[in-house]
């Protein structure tokens, strides 16, 4: 019986789950030392071995070790999602060696697929890949981002690929467990994206099938909701908001020379860029010149992902806590930030407005109205956020709300969409 494994690569993590068959699934799973885990951070690492020697690349924790421990010089590449409809990324150099968007992809899954056992012969293997409603990025190139995908995926080995939607993989997951016809919304709520679809159930003699009714989606999840902490909390201790002299007169150091900070994987491009050396030599005609140094440091010596991680960390305790404290060391030995679950709220209020105004439009190009809907599936790691539950629960109403396996439930709808006979008809053109 043919393999298939259902994919969701996505911009913080990504979760892989194998089908024999229709009749049940198997998560892929990953142990690095006495941790073993599912959901693989999407991050990739080069250490620089010098001209005569391989680069030595690593995926997910390994990569993180590698790049806060090696002593060698070590290239650190997280998002990489995020660049897949980007026409202004055109690919990178990593210590001499040339990387297209699809080389950086196919190193990643190629490695993944070792970690977890190596045990998959991509050439017998059908693969199910989710992609999002919407590509993040400003101006996204859906075309050049399925481009890049497929061309990743054969340098890995695999000639049998689907593509499904990510929503619709999440919700042929929850579809069974249904037991009468059911229309229903599903909002993919994860770290780049959040995407909506509607479909409608029907099982006809045992026959499951699903109508599509509308889709949707925007550019802010849980990333996004990072930043505002990262604003609020965090950039003031950088310097935003302070002063510089320039003929006589007091400035305001350039708000844009901190936009960086909103996606992490942009802090080692901006340490390259003409704005980061504008910054440099800004320093010496900054009032507070301390906030300024700092930021330069924290830059130079690629922070941007400890500062992620603590950051997620605090927004995560937020989702059980009213009150949470942010430590980052780099910032200074003592600097701790008391974060309270209200002043969050507050801070995401408008990106929470803007997804209820995406879910409005989803509704509207479908033509149909949130009261036709019978269940609500909510997945993704965002989707834990106590703001965004409320707000779906508010719309809704609680008892149409459902959940569970929020970070699995796509890859593992995916992999059962593989296994069917019918599988080419749940899939969107790549």
């Amino acid at each position: 019986m043919r393999q298939t494994i259902g994919l969701d690569f996505g911009a913080s993590n990504t979760v892989a789950v194998t089908a024999r068959g229709t009749d049940g699934t198997v998560p892929v799973s990953f142990t690095d030392r006495d941790d073993t885990f599912t959901s693989l951070p999407t991050v990739l690492s080069f250490l620089d071995r010098g001209a005569a020697r391989a680069l030595n690349a690593e995926v997910g924790p390994w990569a993180i070790r590698q790049f806060l421990e090696s002593l060698g010089d070590v290239r650190f590449i997280q998002s990489l999602k995020t660049f897949a409809a980007s026409r202004a990324f055109k690919g990178t150099g990593v210590f001499g060696v040339r990387f297209e968007f699809e080389d950086l992809m196919a190193t990643f899954l190629s490695l993944a697929f070792d970690r977890a056992g190596g045990t998959f012969d991509p050439a017998s293997t059908r693969l199910v890949v989710g992609r999002p409603v919407e590509f993040a990025g400003h101006n996204p190139d859906e075309d050049l981002a399925m481009t890049r995908y497929r061309q990743a995926f054969r340098k890995v080995g695999f000639e049998d690929i689907l593509f499904v939607m990510e929503p619709v993989g999440a919700a042929f997951s929850f579809a069974q467990s249904l037991d009468k016809d059911t229309t229903i919304l599903v909002a993919d709520l994860g770290g780049g994206t959040t995407d909506y679809s509607l479909m409608r159930f029907e099982t006809q003699a045992g026959h499951l099938s699903a109508t599509p009714l509308g889709r949707g989606g925007i550019g802010i999840a849980g990333d996004t909701f990072d930043y505002r902490i990262i604003d609020k909390v965090v950039l003031p201790k950088l310097g935003k908001g302070s002063l510089y002299e320039s003929m006589g007169k007091e400035l305001e150091v350039p708000p844009n020379l901190f936009s960086n900070f909103a996606r992490w994987h942009m802090l080692s491009i901006f340490k390259t860029s003409d704005d980061f050396k504008e910054m440099q030599k800004l320093l010496r005609y900054c009032l507070e010149p301390q906030k300024i140094e700092t930021f330069i440091e924290l830059v130079e010596e690629d922070q941007g992902y400890p500062l992620y991680k603590s950051v997620s960390e605090t927004k995560a305790l937020l989702s059980s806590e009213d009150e949470a404290e942010l430590v980052f060391t780099p910032l200074g030995n003592d600097f701790k930030a008391s974060v309270t679950r209200a002043d969050f709220e507050s801070w995401i209020a408008s990106d929470l407005a803007k997804m209820d105004q995406a879910l409005d439009a989803t509704f509207k190009r479908a033509g149909i109205s949130e009261n036709e809907i019978d269940r609500v599936f909510m997945t993704g790691g965002t989707s834990f956020v106590p703001a965004v539950r409320r707000q779906f629960a508010n719309r809704f109403g609680q008892e149409r709300i459902s959940g569970g396996n929020e970070l699995t439930s796509v890859a593992n709808g995916l992999a059962l969409i593989g296994a069917r006979e019918d599988a080419s008809d749940w899939a969107v053109a790549a």
